[in-house]
């Protein structure tokens, strides 16, 4: 049930003339899923020196990566829900010193099981931030103008850090990799006191109570989904553990629908996953960040390992997808008033897709302003559209599930980008594989490359089909009669 406080501070945004306090919220959770973005990509720069320092096989390395994404992916949906049940401020604050103190801990230990631990500690804090702030802003901002332009600059900050790690990460790791953990710190902290002082009171669920069963099932069901999919493509797709473990996924799974459609005030009321805007927005942040994620490693480890390249050389080479995200907060809110969040995630993913396909003309010797910079741009106009993802995704939802409706939108983001990465990595590791000189390394990396393009393909007509529908309800719609006066 929404609050009569909640309608009063979302009415008070109809216009675009905010407050300076309602700026300084909007900035802090900006700044908050700005670090969410930057920490998954910057530790990725930085394994090649922690595994030296630490003397970390590449298998345990990768679980830098993993855990982090094994702790957000797997409670995604837990966290955007306990926020509608319990109060967004003070779940999004717990979550934010959780976040600082992780970190902190992460720049301090000498141990690889220790520091991946924090990394999940850290993923899981993010699980929390992500989709709370996102509902703090969805419940204060009226839907419309005023919700378009606030989700707009917020998901742009957050395709920003992921963006920006990468040169952060190239930069932090030249004075040491410590840095990139540490860096968060002092930011974390900042947001933390700003979000005490900016981010409004809001008062629990009226009504409802705690569905421990489903929490348990589904935080079970997303945890081992994730870490199944994380590694699989190291023990085999085809082994018994594997297939064992899809198994119980699916158990888990069928008993929190079961659990969910008896329970009086379920954890995930099932009503809400046929919200088609809801599942087309999934649909489309799953092809968006799993293509793009997937190009990136490929990109990364092709670029550094097999032609030579500097972190941070790679990282300026990636800058304009990061430019174009940020460029596009002063116009993408305007371009959804004019033509809707379908229309604008359709064609830039369609752009994103020639940008993909572009790129299968890399080469061993490749030019950066006829060949590299022109898919670059390209596939950075797809990000373009992910503010209209994230404004589709929340529009008609009611104030008391903005939270679940983010946490459903994000854990398709997180886990399906996890599944589209992990069978990338199955595909070129299972590639032929002739030798380790540039062009045998790109060969077997080619079919990966593909992949991704196709992904993003898939994505773009499932999001133009979506206007097939309508056209035939107008084609087949009868002719009015007109009525003759003889």
């Amino acid at each position: 049930m929404t609050s009569a406080a909640t309608r009063t501070a979302a009415q008070a945004t109809d216009s675009i003339s905010w407050s300076f306090r309602l700026w300084g919220m909007l900035i802090t959770l900006c700044i908050v899923l700005f670090l969410d973005g930057l920490d998954v990509s910057m530790i990725g720069v930085a394994l090649p020196s922690i595994g030296a320092e630490l003397e970390l096989s590449t298998s345990t390395l990768q679980w830098l990566i993993s855990g982090y994404v094994l702790g957000y992916g797997g409670l995604l949906l837990l966290g955007g829900r306990t926020a509608d049940l319990l109060g967004r401020r003070k779940v999004f604050l717990i979550a934010l010193a959780v976040f600082a103190i992780a970190s902190l801990a992460g720049g301090l230990v000498t141990s690889g099981p220790l520091l991946i631990l924090t990394r999940f500690v850290k993923g899981l804090a993010a699980a929390f931030t992500a989709p709370t702030g996102l509902s703090i802003i969805t419940t204060n901002f009226a839907e419309g103008p005023a919700r378009n332009k606030a989700l707009s600059i917020y998901t742009v900050f957050g395709a920003g850090g992921y963006s920006s790690g990468l040169l952060f990460g190239g930069l932090m790791t030249g004075v040491g990799w410590r840095w990139t953990f540490l860096l968060p710190v002092p930011i974390a902290l900042a947001a933390l006191a700003a979000a005490l002082v900016l981010v409004p009171k809001d008062a629990a669920a009226e009504e409802g109570g705690h569905d421990i069963l489903g929490a348990l099932l589904s935080t079970a069901g997303m945890l081992l989904l994730v870490y199944t999919v994380v590694t699989a493509p190291e023990v085999g797709w085809g082994s018994v553990r594997t297939i064992g473990s899809f198994v119980a996924v699916v158990a888990l799974f069928a008993g929190f629908v079961m659990v969910e459609k008896r329970v009086a005030y379920p954890l995930v009321r099932l009503g809400i996953l046929k919200k088609s805007s809801l599942v087309r927005a999934s649909l489309a942040i799953i092809a968006v960040a799993g293509s793009y994620f997937s190009w990136q490693f490929i990109v990364t480890l092709y670029m550094q390992d097999s032609l030579g390249w500097s972190p941070l050389k790679l990282a300026m080479a990636l800058l304009p997808v990061g430019l174009l995200v940020v460029l596009s907060a002063f116009f993408s809110d305007k371009l959804v008033d004019r033509f809707g969040t379908g229309p604008i995630i359709a064609v830039t993913m369609v752009v994103m897709a020639i940008g993909y396909l572009l790129f299968l003309r890399l080469d061993t010797a490749p030019s950066y302003w006829t060949m590299l910079l022109p898919a670059v741009l390209l596939i950075g106009i797809g990000w373009v559209g992910f503010p209209a993802i994230n404004i589709q995704a929340t529009n008609g939802i009611e104030d008391d599930e903005q939270g679940l409706a983010a946490g459903v939108l994000q854990t398709s983001m997180q886990v399906g980008a996890a599944i589209v990465l992990a069978v990338t990595t199955a595909i070129i590791s299972s590639g032929a594989h002739t030798g380790t000189s540039p062009s045998a390394v790109l060969a077997a990396y080619r079919p990966g490359l593909e992949f991704a393009a196709g992904i993003t393909i898939a994505g773009a007509l499932v999001a133009l089909l979506a206007f097939l529908p309508k056209r035939r309800e107008r084609a087949t719609e009868p002719e009015p009669e007109v009525e003759l006066v003889g």
